[in-house]
């Protein structure tokens, strides 16, 4: 789970970024699978997130949220919760 302690201050500029988003007029399901979701039906969908983050003005800011807050689910910033984990690591043992 996301620590609170992580996100920024309630402020709407520490948001803002999100109303840019390619995303906020998507169905949230895009983003975030089912628990039970798996195989080629999850790879599919994850594909058509990443392909919406492709073309966002706001990708960077994004992933860079979903970075700083540790965000477990979903794909953020054109990456997912795995993909996001590994970025991490990499840039601990740079």
């Amino acid at each position: 789970m996301a620590s609170i302690s992580r996100l920024p201050d309630p402020i709407q500029e520490s948001y803002e970024w999100q109303y840019e988003g390619a995303c906020r007029d998507v169905d949230p399901e895009t983003f975030f699978s089912p628990e039970a979701e798996r195989g080629p039906r999850r790879r599919q969908r994850e594909s058509a997130a990443k392909a919406r983050c492709a073309v966002c003005p706001v990708v960077a800011e994004c992933l860079e949220h979903a970075l700083a807050v540790r965000e477990p689910y979903g794909v953020w910033g054109g990456l997912t919760a795995g993909e996001r984990e590994h970025l991490l690591m990499r840039r601990r043992t740079g």
